[in-house]
């Protein structure tokens, strides 16, 4: 139902054509699942031509060019989703690279050529999720900064910190206080982060951080030690080498998280752009366009336009021993 409302907008946007995004489906060329419209009796007649980011669509609509001030416009398919433009942003050469799309949720993943459908996929729980120039976004969700976020919400009614200041109490207080593993179910939508946070301390065990500072250095541990989880269940599914980071979005500016990103994998992070998302539907409507020619294309003018800041690992020994309280701590609550 999610491209049948897509095509809808479309036509009410160009006034001529209503095509379907490429986004999840498997197979090129993209033909549509009978079995699935006959479980539901519907007629996949309905549906239209599905195509890929940087199809050129139409143009915008007399009556929406002029009220809009923008005339008769190109409008054109970009990856159809936020994630599937950052990726297409993120600043990389090779294949020897993962991302995360951090924020308020963290999309953790690498960039294949075909879906990755296997047992241990399926156990870990990875998604596949169409990308740009017949690529594929096989990846998982984390919490992300969400937990940092509501936890610096319910604190502004003592002091209204910046994250910025939250990062720098952060990085100035002791190291390992407890352990947090930020997919806890209960950390989803609680009426007080803060609170959520403490219970799950009494309930696995462990004496709770000390301060603000303490509970906003185990929030950004716990994310660190949640992605090397990750990373090792990427390398158990693909026998592709890994061996650099990438992090996109809003949360590459928190340097704290990227350097314990480094830390907690062993792995040089690259940080930036910020505003991957809007980079990459930019640059995929210029290869649509004719301007650019292929994702390589996309990326070579992301690393020349924007400002990317490079992490080394550290401390990965005390890490290491980290890593082994986390899951031990992830035992104590069955996930």
């Amino acid at each position: 139902m999610q491209l049948l409302s897509r095509s809808r907008k479309i036509r009410l946007i160009t006034g001529e054509i209503h095509w379907s995004h490429f986004w999840k489906p498997h197979f090129w060329p993209l033909i549509w699942e009978e079995e699935i419209f006959n479980a539901l009796g519907v007629s996949s007649g309905i549906m239209q031509e599905v195509v890929q980011p940087g199809t050129v669509m139409g143009r915008l609509s007399e009556e929406i060019g002029f009220e809009t001030g923008l005339g008769g416009i190109p409008v054109i398919a970009t990856g159809s989703h936020d994630t599937a433009s950052a990726v297409a942003a993120v600043p990389a050469e090779g294949d020897d690279w993962a991302y995360i799309s951090s924020g308020t949720w963290s999309l953790m993943g690498v960039e294949t050529t075909e879906p990755v459908i296997t047992a241990d996929s399926v156990r870990f729980n990875f998604t596949n999720e169409g990308g740009v120039c017949g690529t594929f976004r096989f990846l998982k969700n984390v919490m992300g900064l969400w937990l940092l976020q509501q936890c610096r919400e319910v604190w502004a009614g003592e002091r209204a910190y910046s994250y910025e200041e939250l990062a720098g109490m952060a990085g100035e207080t002791e190291p390992f206080q407890a352990i947090l593993d930020p997919d806890y179910e209960e950390f989803l939508n609680p009426p007080s982060m803060p609170e959520a946070i403490a219970r799950y301390f009494r309930e696995t065990g462990q004496d709770e951080p000390r301060g603000h500072a303490g509970i906003v250095r185990v929030i950004l541990e716990g994310l660190a030690l949640r992605y090397r989880e990750i990373l090792e269940q990427l390398r158990k599914i693909r026998a592709q080498p890994i061996n650099r980071i990438h992090v996109v979005g809003g949360g590459s500016r928190n340097r704290l998280l990227c350097q314990f990103t480094a830390d907690a994998t062993g792995l040089p992070v690259t940080a930036g752009p910020v505003e991957a998302t809007a980079a990459g539907n930019v640059l995929v409507q210029a290869m649509g366009l004719g301007f650019l020619s292929s994702l390589e294309d996309i990326r070579r003018v992301t690393r020349s336009s924007f400002e990317l800041e490079s992490y080394t690992p550290a401390g990965t020994a005390e890490w290491d021993q980290a890593y082994e309280r986390f899951l031990d701590v992830k035992k104590r609550t069955g996930l």
